[in-house]
């Protein structure tokens, strides 16, 4: 299957004529851009700037009203939870907002030795974002989407936006190692996030929110 280059915006099916475009909505699939990243390049780009990042996708004359991050807490590592809790606080702290779902616990049986394990499946991180999509949508507090995801699961909100307003323009911005042919032909335009914007929109070493400073983990580097 072809993909654009990266950072490569291409347009999907013929659309109805859009209203002009200024007021711009990020919406971020946490997991999915996290596992994109990380597959990519380890550890080493995680420490992303999503403000930054997503002010670089903007045209002259857009606005960026909001940027919102989809995510659930790591269980069963507290090493692994102390990081992602550093990390929400320096998002937090660059004005993103953080939207949590929760892990639910399932157990997993083993068909060739017959033994059981327990495990953890991500929950509500696709529906709060979709359900976000859709009350800004009808709060009329956008007229473009980024949706950060490579993730189909979002199409059925992609769809219902425009059933809600034809005129907001959905854009899918695909992250390093994820991409959706599905998701592609259902917005209006798409992109693969570049690696270099990527490099580009890191947080400082150390984000101070008030008296609090967030340090970027020591596994990250």
């Amino acid at each position: 299957m072809d993909q654009p280059s990266a950072g490569c915006v291409t347009q999907a099916s013929e659309r109805p004529a859009r209203k002009q475009v200024r007021r711009v909505a990020v919406f971020v699939d946490g997991f999915n851009l996290y596992h994109g990243l990380h597959e990519h390049s380890q550890r080493k780009l995680l420490w992303l700037d999503l403000w930054a990042l997503s002010e670089s996708l903007l045209k002259s004359g857009q606005t960026l009203e909001s940027v919102r991050y989809f995510t659930a807490r790591v269980r069963n590592d507290p090493q692994g939870a102390a990081r992602q809790q550093t990390y929400l606080a320096a998002l937090k702290a660059t004005g993103v907002t953080v939207v949590e779902g929760r892990f639910s616990e399932k157990w997993v049986d083993c068909r060739k030795c017959g033994s059981r394990r327990r495990s953890y499946e991500e929950k509500e991180t696709d529906v709060n974002l979709c359900l976000a999509m859709l009350e800004s949508a009808t709060a009329g507090e956008y007229d473009m989407a980024l949706v950060v995801t490579g993730d189909s699961d979002i199409v059925p909100a992609v769809r219902a936006v425009r059933r809600l307003d034809p005129g907001i323009r959905q854009v899918a911005v695909f992250p390093p190692k994820r991409f959706s042919d599905e998701l592609k032909r259902a917005v209006d335009a798409s992109m693969h996030l570049g690696i270099a914007k990527i490099r580009q929109a890191q947080l400082p070493p150390v984000v101070v929110d008030g008296q609090h400073a967030h340090s970027r983990p020591a596994y990250w580097q």
